[in-house]
Formats: C-alpha cells, structure tokens, sequence
C-alpha cells in the first residue's frame, strides 16, 4: 500500500471479489432444500411434522374467515405407507372457515391460533410445486420462494393442526420475533385499524394487513419508497436519535455509538433485509468518519456499504431493491448535492449570524448582498415589531423557503435518474412523484419519530402514548391522503414498455455525463442536468418500436394458468388481446392475472396500447384481468358478445365508458376487417342456450390470404355444433373450454380440420384439464398441439400462405 497505491487497490478489490464467490457457495448451501420432498407434490395427501421457521399473521376475511402464511420446515412425512426423514421449506397457507355472528362478531370457538417461531406441528396437506407463469419475462416466483429456502406450497385448515411439545430453532430468532410481534401488537393497541395498517407497513416493515389497492395507490404516486421501511426511515430515525442524544448532553463518541447500535437493533427487528442494512452501514462509515475529522463524503459511504453488502451477498447487485435504493442515494450525492452546493447552499449558511457584518467577510459577494437585503427589510419592520423578532423571523421564513427549494431540486434529480428503473421494473412514467414527495416526505419525517416514541411510550402507559401517537395518526392521514389525491389521478397511472437495451446504456450514460459536467462550469452543468432530463422524456414519452414480423397474422397463446388470453397481431401491425385470464374469488388471491401476467408480456413485447379488447364471455377466468388491461393500455374498442346484461359484465362495462372506450356487441353473422385480415363472427346467436355462459362465448374466424384461426373461447358442445355447419375451416384451433371432454367434439374437428391447436390451460389444474379424451381426437386428426401448461406462451404466424409454429412438442 506505501509503495504501489494501484496494485494494492487492485489486489483488494480482487480479495472482495473471492469472498462474494465463497459466500454464493455458502448460501447457496445453507438455502439449500432436499429435493426429495417435490416427489409428494403429486395431489395425494399426507401427514406432515415440522417447526415453524418463519411466522405469518391472522388475517380477517369476509365472512368470519381467516388465513396465516407462514413457512414450516419440515422434519417428518408420513405418505401413509412409510414415514420419511426430510429436512425442507413448505410455504403453509392455514385458513379457517367461519361464520360471524349477527352483530359481525366471531365466535370464540372460531378464532385462528397464531402459530409461533419454533413451535412444531402436524398436520394433512397435499403439496403443490410453485409455478412461474412461462411467459417471456414472467416474474420468477420459484427463485423468489427458494431465497426463502421454501420448495413446495401447502394450505389445510388451522382447526386440524396438532402442536407437539417441544421447540426447534434458535433462540435468539425467538426473542427477535417476539419484540417484533409485541411492537405489532402494541401499534393495533394505539392506532385505529386502518392507520396501524400503514404504521406496520412504514415504521416495522410489516405488510400482511396492507391491500393491493394501497400498494398501487404509493406506486402510481412514485412513493412507494416511502410504503416500505427503506434507508430514509433509517436515516431520519438516526438523525431524530443523534440529534436528541447530543441534546442530552451526550459527547460525540457515545451519541454515534448508541445511535449505530439502537438503528442496528431496529433494523434487526424489521428483518427488511438489504434495504435498511445498507442505510446502517452507510450511517456508521459516515458517523465513523466524522468522529475522526475525515471529510464526510456520501458517496465513500455509499461504495462502503455496498462492498460490504455485496461481498455477503453478492447476488443483491440483481435485485430491484439494492439497485433502486443505490441509485436513490447516488443521485442525491452525486448529482444533486452538488447542484445544491452550487445554488442554495450558499444562501442558507449566508442566514447564519445575521446580525453579525464580520460573517459577511467569509462569503461570496452575492450572499453578502442577500444578507444586506434582509437586514435592511429587517430594519424596515423593526419599527413594527421591535428588534428582536424581524432578524430571527426573516431568516426563519428564508430558511422554509430555501428548504423547500432543495426538496424541489433533490425531487427533480431523483425524478429524471429513476425514469429507467421505474419503466423497467414497474412500467410506470411517474408524473406526480414530485409534487406527491414534497408534500409525504415531510410528513415522513414527522411520523418515524413520533410513532417510534409512541411505540416506547406504550410499554410504560398507553396515556402517554396518546400525544405522540395523535401526532403520527395525523401525518400518516396526511401521507394516506396526499398518496390517494395523487395516485388517483389519470396522469399518475402513465404505463410505459420495458426499455431496450440502447435506451437502458443511453439512461446510464447520461447519468454519468450528468454526474461529471454538474461539478463543471455553470453551462457544462446545465447541458449535464438536460442530457438526464432529455433521457428520462425519451423514457417516459417516446415508446419503442413493438416486436411484431410484418406481413404475418400472430396469434400468440399467454399462459395465464387455468384460463384464457390471446395476443393477436395483424399483418398491418393492429393488436388486439381476446381475454385477459383472471383468478376465481375462492382463490383467496390477490394476484391480478391483468397487471402481473398478461401486462409484463405485452410491455416487454414493446406495446403501449391496445387497438381492440375481447371478451369471449363473463367468466372470472377470462375477465378478471380485464380492468387492468384496459386501464394500462386504454384500447380504442371493447368488443362482447351478447351476455351484455350479465351483472358481473357491468363493472367492467362501467369503466370501459368511463374510460371513452367504444363498446361494441357482436353476434354470429357479423364480420369485421382487423388491419388486413378479416373477423367473421360465428357465435353466439340468438338461440344460444339461455344459462350457458359457456356457450354465449364469442367464436371468431380470423383470416388472412389462404391462411385462418378459429377461436373458440369456452364454447361447448351446444355451440361447436352450430358452428360445425358454417364452414369453419381453418389451419389454427383455440381449443375450447381449456380442453374439457364437453368441448372439441368430433363433428367440429371434422368440420375444421386443423393443422395446428392450442389449449390455454393451468398447470395441475383441479379440473384434469385437457382431458385425455381431447388430446386423443386430436392426435388421432393429426393435429400439431400446443398446450400453455407445458410450453408457456405458444405462437403463430399466418403469413397468407402457410401458418409457422414453435413449441416444444411440435412434430
């Protein structure tokens, strides 16, 4: 290190390299499950013993009925005819099943027990292996759970569980999970149910009671950071207990050392993960270096942080949140700390000693002239006021105002720098961030402290809490409501495509011109400033080209599990989507097929908008998905077919007109030209069978040049019978109904006489779709067969002339 700076820099960055490449071995063997387990995943049920590893919460639903997540590591499984030893993760769904009272009460007989870190149980379940819808860039909810060392999904009911004596697990996990579920306890003790909801959320990192609705609401806002505990909760906690330690008449040694540990206790206690460790690390490298007079350089403690971060784990360098709340602090210190040093910050250490004219000798002429200014105003209303108030009051209310200019600025910065990861990550332009922070961070700041004393005081009486706790009930109002008005607007909810690979390098090259020239000249670091600003407008307004083949007709099967949704793409580049997929409510879901299944596709595919959207019929597998559809790709036209008067439509029609989208009911007969191929309507007619709703689906035949696709919807055998007598001849089957034996009956196969078929069907569906009956008709007819279940998003392009497919079983 004397004598060669750079090869000693070298070699030490080398060391951290192999210690991040030994500990992905490390943890690789310690998230490790025994794949033996996956061979009970089969829908048989068996008997499991194991302990508890991970608590969940008790979650109320309608109706009386209640559910607990947690995740249980396995000891025994008993299959019924042997008993095996087998060590791995099983992420447990408990629910109970009860009904309230006539005054909406439980009964206590009916009540969930909340099972506890460490305790063993038994119980019957059946195992089912997590699925990933298999989608091009499909979220990777497999890898997600094996982080968390769980391999296979269970649920039964919690009145069946037996707890066996005994404890397994390590201590000091059982003491940090009770403080924790104390702290929850206590903030449902002094907060009304809806304020303890987001209180759990923003100050523990608890967020089983918060809905999706919530949650969309922070992320349309661009507040969502604020949703989560994230290294500002961090730091404006260290600040608050810094700030009262020095007051307390603490030294500078014994206030930093407290206030590491108490944030390291905190950050323990929330088990967040990478977020909230890394604004801890970055807190004692910069507490660290100002008790040894070194310069307090943000950008040093940021690089400290992360080395340390990714030599434990060097994978984090992959995940959203690391490179999200990276990006965050760098902006501030590199881009924007620098903009505030060179504009306000002159100014806001010229309102220190106002009264003082020897301070003026240290400062620039321009802050000395502001100081002159506002001694002279000062002056003027000493006749009013005497002269004690007008000096502090001036310099006071130059202080607000200068404080807001640097959340304007610090806004700004942050804004233009995150359009990428936001439109990568979550699709979204977030117009109304700016506004939305300035008005939540401040009331941020106030609630972390007061709901953190609040919390403290509660252990000692629930009456001195009360003041404090009022205080964080009317910030989080205020947060609650800003977050509401904001993300409620039509401008906040702007979605945007996945970025290209020259656009992501372009964003990444602007930042670092942005982050050189701002420390340049005052014109260098305004065309710095701009070259980030033109980069997130690209980002944010300018969308890229789709990924289509002109001159073919696609047809591409989405997999959305046990439903329906069809990507078709005409040969002069119209889109339209034929369903959207959807959850049935028994599900107990809040997975929205719309937002997280078909939208990435579509946004990864390169498409903004939609030309027409579908619906085949009102069943929850086809239309559940439909409002987020339509209001992320606001289609020009929403086509149904004549089960307008079904009430489960109605919502749905409902935000169609809200939205200006042309509702148009089609019936067999009518024809449609779709941007050079053409769409005859085939059913339903008026004599559809009434109650049927499979039968009312809307059957198209698409068409292009010497090439066609039939699209069945769920029609069953009523309807496949009419429609077999209206020459339905095409190269392209959408099998029917997921494949069901009622559906792709014989005459139609032979009125048809396909080429091709696909069946959009979940995998291990309860039903036993596709049938095996189906698969042999098709077979024997000779017809090439996609399945979704097996292949994930299956396509086809008719160019006019022959029709191209590629999927695995394909012959």
């Amino acid at each position: 290190m004397r004598k060669r700076p750079v090869p000693a820099f070298l070699v030490t960055l080398s060391g951290i390299f192999v210690l991040g490449a030994l500990t992905i071995q490390v943890r690789h063997l310690s998230n490790s499950t025994d794949p033996a387990i996956l061979q009970f995943a089969n829908g048989r049920e068996i008997r499991i013993t194991g302990h508890v590893t991970a608590e969940g919460s008790v979650q109320e639903e309608a109706g009386g009925d209640a559910r607990q997540r947690l995740n249980v590591e396995t000891e025994q499984i008993d299959s019924g005819a042997q008993i095996f030893a087998i060590h791995s993760g099983v992420r447990v769904s408990f629910y109970r099943k009860g009904a309230r009272t006539q005054s909406g009460e439980v009964p206590s007989s009916g009540l969930m027990r909340l099972f506890r870190y460490g305790e063993r149980l038994r119980f019957s379940t059946k195992l089912n292996p997590p699925r990933n819808y298999r989608n091009p860039g499909a979220f990777d909810y497999q890898g997600y759970l094996a982080e968390d060392g769980v391999a296979v999904l269970a649920s039964t009911d919690s009145a069946q569980v037996e707890v066996l004596p005994g404890f397994a697990g390590s201590r000091a996990e059982l003491w940090r999970t009770r403080i924790r579920r104390s702290i929850l306890e206590k903030t449902r003790a002094i907060w009304p149910e809806r304020q303890a909801a987001l209180m759990d959320a923003m100050v523990i990192g608890e967020e089983a009671f918060l809905n999706r609705h919530t949650r969309m609401d922070f992320q349309r806002s661009g507040t969502y950071h604020v949703l989560v505990v994230s290294g500002m909760n961090v730091t404006i906690l260290a600040l608050f207990l810094f700030y009262a330690l020095r007051r307390l008449r603490l030294n500078d040694l014994l206030a930093a050392a407290v206030t590491v540990a108490l944030v390291a206790c905190y950050a323990l206690i929330t088990d967040v993960g990478p977020p909230v460790w890394r604004a801890t690390l970055m807190l004692a490298v910069y507490l660290g270096a100002r008790l040894l007079y070194r310069e307090k350089s943000m950008l040093n403690a940021i690089g400290a942080a992360a080395l340390c971060l990714m030599a434990m784990n060097p994978l984090v360098l992959l995940g959203a949140s690391f490179q999200l709340t990276f990006l965050c602090v760098w902006l501030v210190a590199a881009v924007g700390v620098p903009v505030l040093e060179r504009t306000i910050e002159p100014f806001s250490r010229g309102l220190l000693y106002l009264n003082v004219p020897g301070y003026d000798l240290s400062l620039p002429p321009n802050v000395v002239q502001f100081r002159l200014d506002l001694r002279m105003l000062a002056g003027r209303l000493e006749r009013f006021f005497g002269e004690a108030i007008p000096a502090p009051a001036l310099a006071a209310v130059a202080r607000i105002l200068l404080g807001g200019c640097e959340l304007i600025v610090i806004s700004a910065v942050m804004q233009m720098g995150l359009a990428l990861p936001m439109a990568y990550y979550f699709h979204r332009a977030t117009f109304v961030a700016m506004p939305a922070n300035w008005l939540v961070v401040p009331l941020t700041e106030l609630l972390m402290p007061t709901a953190a004393l609040a919390v403290g005081l509660s252990y000692i009486s629930v009456w001195l809490a009360r003041i404090p706790a009022w205080v964080a009930g009317l910030a989080v109002e205020g947060i609650a409501g800003t977050v509401r008005w904001l993300g409620g607007l039509q401008l906040a909810d702007v979605r945007v495509p996945t970025p290209r690979v020259p656009l992501i390098l372009a964003a990444a090259a602007s930042l670092a011109v942005a982050m050189i020239l701002v420390r340049r000249r005052p014109l260098a670091a305004a065309a710095g400033l701009a070259t980030l600003f033109l980069s997130a407008l690209w980002i944010c307004v300018i969308p890229p080209r789709p990924r289509v083949r002109p001159g073919a007709l696609e047809v591409t099967a989405i997999d959305v599990g046990q439903g329906d949704s069809l990507l078709l793409v005409s040969p002069q580049g119209r889109t339209m989507l034929v369903d959207a997929g959807g959850l049935p409510y028994w599900t107990h879901s809040e997975l929205d097929i719309g937002e997280d299944v078909v939208s990435p596709y579509l946004w990864l595919r390169g498409f903004q908008r939609l030309d027409v959207l579908t619906l085949t019929h009102a069943h929850a597998d086809h239309m559940g998905g439909m409002p987020a559809v339509l209001a992320s790709f606001h289609p020009r036209e929403l086509w149904i077919g004549n089960d307008s008067s079904e009430p489960d439509l109605q919502p749905l029609l409902r935000l169609a007109q809200k939205m200006g989208v042309n509702v148009i009911q089609l019936k067999a007969g009518d024809s449609a030209e779709f941007g050079g191929a053409m769409v005859r309507i085939l059913a339903p007619d008026s004599s559809s069978p009434a109650g049927r709703r499979n039968d009312e689906s809307l059957v198209m035949k698409l068409t292009y040049g010497n090439t066609s696709a039939l699209l069945e919807g769920d029609a069953e055998k009523a309807s496949e019978l009419e429609i077999a007598k209206q020459q339905p001849q095409a190269d392209l089957l959408k099998v029917g109904h997921h494949g069901s034996n009622t559906s792709t009956v014989p005459q139609l196969l032979a009125a048809v006489h396909p080429r091709f078929a696909v069946i959009s069907v979940g995998e291990r569906n309860r039903y036993g779709h596709p049938r095996e009956e189906v698969l042999s008709r098709l077979e024997a007819a000779h017809v090439a067969t996609g399945r979704t279940d097996l292949d994930g998003a299956v396509t086809f392009y008719l160019d006019g002339k022959a029709v191209r497919a590629s999927f695995p079983n394909l012959p």
